[in-house]
């Protein structure tokens, strides 16, 4: 609008710059895709607080990732036990069978719950999408560089943000992220979690936007299940 605080910034070099930028993205594997273009998930154009755009790094067209009939965002506990490790690629396998449509599978790339979940669903054949909390330039953490490498490689998967390139990784970025992991999902699975953590808050993201969110059982005395 005219009176706008930003409208000053809209410059021939400013819109250059931006230009110049999409090019050395597109030269590395990385789209921008903005809320109104096709490549844009329609999941999260359902939530109140969508990201005005994404970086998508994949192998497949970004239109392309989102027409899986359905999808579940699977959270947990960095701290995940043998048994939360067990079940989480129990439950992953049994959606792999399912006679209904085999989902994707969305999750944050972390450790723990995260990366177990990713590796789950590239093992099963599922498509697998990886919400960073960084520029989609920086893989954190780094040692899982592998399965994210092998995650953009593969048909259907991608590693998403909607923070620029050079973004670190800070903590309130992890909180932010969150949004997007519970946006995408039409369900939520809580694998383990303490009473406060990043997947308490996933959860209670996915259930602001009305979507199901599931919990694993787990011992009444084990803290990592007190959440669930």
């Amino acid at each position: 609008g005219p009176y706008s605080k930003y409208a000053s910034g809209i410059t021939e070099k400013s819109v250059r710059e931006a230009e110049d930028e999409l090019t050395r993205l597109n030269d590395d594997g990385i789209i921008f895709t903005g809320f109104t273009e096709n490549g844009y998930p329609a999941m999260l154009k359902e939530c109140d607080d969508p990201p005005i755009g994404l970086y998508i790094r994949s192998c497949s067209p970004p239109e392309d990732l989102w027409k899986t009939p359905r999808s579940i965002s699977i959270v947990g506990t960095r701290d995940v036990s043998s048994y939360g490790r067990e079940w989480c690629r129990r439950i992953v396998s049994g959606l792999a069978a399912a006679s209904d449509g085999r989902p994707s599978v969305v999750s944050g790339l972390a450790l723990g719950t995260d990366i177990c979940a990713h590796i789950a669903a590239l093992e099963e054949g599922l498509p697998t999408i990886g919400v960073m909390a960084t520029g989609p330039d920086i893989i954190y953490p780094y040692r899982h560089r592998n399965i994210a490498e092998r995650m953009v490689q593969t048909p259907g998967c991608a590693l998403i943000t909607d923070y620029p390139p050079g973004t670190a990784p800070l903590a309130i970025h992890f909180l932010r992220r969150n949004r997007i992991i519970a946006g995408l999902g039409e369900a939520t699975l809580l694998i383990e979690s303490k009473l406060r953590g990043g997947g308490m808050m996933t959860a209670r993201l996915a259930f602001s936007y009305s979507r199901d969110v599931y919990a694993l059982p787990g011992r009444v005395d084990d803290v990592r299940s007190q959440g669930c």
